[in-house]
């Protein structure tokens, strides 16, 4: 069934319908900003560090003081007893002091492996980071490359539609056959599906770019200048991300955490030596009535001899994770060094297949034109005509595909090397850092005051 020119308009508007026109292209600059700003996985990447940080004060928390004051009021009375009757009241009021002296360096070993977990948590923020960025840099090219894939299939839709007529009308003259109207027809159901195809992938990508960037995809524009940012050689690709991928880095914090876990491990067979002090100032003397203050300050000393096997227990795990932390490690480092060289591979691939794909459509542009001429002068049949073009659509759409391919295998290789961030593609945004935070958490006495993060 032919699609009259007022159905193709319809499907050409329902496509240009998908992607939002706005006055001012949206660069992808701007979609990398908008992410950043908004994008709820880096939020709350930013909350862990935070949340994280707070494990610090509370390893702190075990050498330092532990003050309080207590106070209780009472009302006692009898009656009718072998004494009479009587009303007594009775009040009291006391401080208590507690303080940790020594406990064999196991609170430091704990503030150690605090520090060393807010540290992984920073670079499990910047590796959140590089992730949203490359979603979003695929989800950006996913809609231009759809957008044109759509404008191809439409355009392929008429041709097809335009070869059923030209079929028709030479069966008409006594020049064609039946069968080639059946073909041209056939060949137009293939380009329909295809464009409705290409329309279901150009909503996916839509849905996808407003999950990363905040909001629907308006006029996109592919142009992007890397500068110097783009590595010139794999070598320089690998040991830029054995300096900077923040998921090695992340491997190297967690060694560290698993090391000062062992050593609170084996800090828990030493002495503890605690200063306890007390002071009561009202009602000392089990009478309210009479004044007067009493206090006590003593040491006390524990050295652990057996726990049912628990101390032995707890420094075989924190071995065996120290052990695992640098094996993980060493997967983390050979994991990044395989992402370089498939995305460097991906890059050098993407860019031979636009040289390719660039001279396959030059040519099968030429092939379909002189296909048509020959066919008009009978040389040639409706099917030859239909195959030229279907070629002709296939190395458009592998051109398309491939310039596509190009920017996101550049944006894979620059994440890959650890330089895929808001501060290395100087985005025209405030950089989210915890790290005023954690300066506060480290003040001993932050408890007395509010956070104003």
């Amino acid at each position: 069934m032919r699609f009259s020119g007022a159905m193709r308009a319809g499907a050409l508007a329902i496509a240009f319908s998908l992607v939002s026109l706005s006055a001012h292209a949206e660069s992808l600059r701007s979609a990398l900003a908008s992410a950043y700003s908004n994008n709820p996985n880096i939020l709350s990447a930013l909350l862990d560090v935070k949340s994280t940080a707070e494990g610090i004060a509370l390893a702190k928390s075990g050498k330092l003081p532990s003050i309080g004051i207590s106070g209780s009021a009472g009302f006692d009375w009898t009656a009718g007893g072998p004494s009479g009757s009587s009303i007594s009241e009775s009040y009291r009021l006391g401080a208590s002091y507690n303080q940790t002296l020594f406990d064999n360096f196991k609170t430091e070993a704990q503030i150690e492996q605090a520090r060393a977990l807010t540290e992984l948590s920073k670079y499990s923020l910047r590796n959140a980071e590089q992730n949203v960025l490359l979603s979003v840099v695929q989800a950006y090219f996913s809609v231009i490359r759809d957008t044109q894939l759509v404008q191809l299939r439409a355009d392929n839709m008429a041709f097809f539609e335009a070869q059923v007529g030209s079929a028709e009308d030479r069966l008409r003259l006594g020049e064609g056959t039946k069968i080639d109207v059946s073909q041209a027809r056939a060949r137009q159901a293939q380009a329909v599906a295809s464009y409705k195809a290409a329309i279901a992938s150009l909503q996916t990508s839509q849905a996808s770019f407003e999950r990363w960037v905040g909001h629907k995809p308006k006029s996109l524009s592919g142009d992007f200048n890397f500068g110097k940012l783009l590595p010139g050689s794999i070598d320089s690709a690998i040991q830029s991300a054995e300096n900077r991928h923040p998921a090695l880095l992340s491997a190297r914090a967690a060694i560290r955490v698993a090391q000062a876990g062992s050593d609170a491990a084996n800090a828990a067979f030493g002495p503890t030596l605690n200063l306890i002090g007390s002071l009561c100032a009202v009602g000392c003397f089990g009478d309210s009535s009479v004044g007067g203050m009493s206090g006590s300050v003593n040491l006390s000393l524990s050295i652990p001899i057996y726990a049912g096997g628990a101390l032995g227990a707890s420094i075989r795990k924190a071995n065996i994770e120290q052990i695992k932390s640098e094996v993980d490690a060493l997967a983390a480092r050979d994991q990044i060094r395989e992402s370089v060289i498939s995305s460097w591979s991906s890059l050098q691939n993407a860019t031979t297949q636009i040289e390719s794909a660039q001279s396959a459509v030059e040519s099968g542009q030429l092939v379909v034109d002189g296909t048509i001429q020959e066919r008009d002068v009978g040389q040639k049949t409706t099917l030859d005509v239909l195959n030229a073009q279907a070629e002709l659509t296939t190395a458009r759409e592998g051109l398309i595909t491939a310039r596509s391919s190009k920017m996101i295998a550049a944006f894979a290789l620059l994440a890959a090397s650890g330089r895929l961030s808001a501060e290395d593609l100087s985005l025209d945004v405030t950089i989210h850092s915890a790290d005023g935070y954690i300066a506060k958490v480290e003040d001993v006495w932050q408890e007395l005051r509010a956070l104003d993060d």
